[in-house]
C-alpha cells in the first residue's frame, strides 16, 4: 500500500482544483471528478442500506458491491487504469438472477418506497443511474473502460431487484404505480 494520509486537509484544493490518482490537477467539476464523485455518493447510499436489518445474502452482496465501487472510484480517479473486470459484471448478473427468481413478475411500474431499506435501495439505484450517465459523458471525452459502464448498468438493475426483495422482507410491500387513477 502507498503512503497514508496523516493530515486530512492540504489546502491544495482551495483554488477549485483537485488531484487525480496520477498527480494531475483538474477542476473539481470536471467530468472525471463528477464520475468518481457520484460513484462515491452511491457507495455511501449503499452503506445506508446496510445499516438496516436485511437478509444476510443481500448484506454480503452489498458489501461486495461497496468494495467494487471503491475500486471503480479508484479506476475513474486514475486515468488509464482498469480495476473493474468482466467477472464483476457476471457476478452481478448471477446475483440478480438469484434474487429475482422468487419475485413475482412485474405488470406495473414500482414507486420508490416499501420500507426504509427498500426506499434507500431505490435511492441507490437512481444515483447508480446518474453515475452511469456521468461515466458515459466522461467516455465521450476521455478513455473509460466499457466494462465499468456495463458494471454500473447491471448494478442499477440489481439494486432495483434488491429493493423489491427488501420491500417484501419488511412487510411493507411494493408500491405500484397507478396509471389509471383519477387526477
Amino acid at each position: 500500500m502507498g503512503h497514508r494520509l496523516s493530515k486530512i486537509y492540504t489546502r491544495t484544493g482551495d483554488d477549485g482544483s483537485t488531484g487525480l490518482g496520477d498527480g494531475r490537477r483538474v477542476d473539481k467539476d470536471s467530468l472525471r471528478v463528477e464520475a468518481y464523485g457520484t460513484v462515491d455518493e452511491l457507495n455511501s447510499i449503499v452503506g445506508m442500506v446496510l445499516v438496516h436489518d436485511i437478509p444476510e445474502p443481500v448484506r454480503q452482496c452489498l458489501v461486495s458491491v461497496q468494495h467494487d465501487l471503491f475500486d471503480l472510484g479508484g479506476e475513474l480517479c486514475l486515468p488509464d487504469t482498469q480495476l473493474i473486470k468482466a467477472a464483476f459484471v457476471t457476478r452481478l448478473e448471477n446475483q440478480l438472477d438469484q434474487f429475482n427468481a422468487d419475485l413475482p413478475m412485474l405488470k406495473d411500474f414500482i414507486l420508490p418506497g416499501g420500507g426504509a431499506a427498500a426506499a434507500q435501495c431505490h435511492l441507490a439505484r437512481t444515483v447508480c443511474r446518474r453515475a452511469e450517465r456521468r461515466a458515459v459523458a466522461l467516455a465521450r471525452e476521455e478513455p473509460v473502460s466499457p466494462t465499468s459502464v456495463k458494471y454500473l448498468n447491471r448494478l442499477s438493475d440489481l439494486l432495483f431487484v434488491i429493493a423489491r426483495v427488501l420491500a417484501r422482507q419488511h412487510g411493507a410491500g411494493e408500491v405500484l404505480w397507478q396509471h389509471d387513477r383519477e387526477r
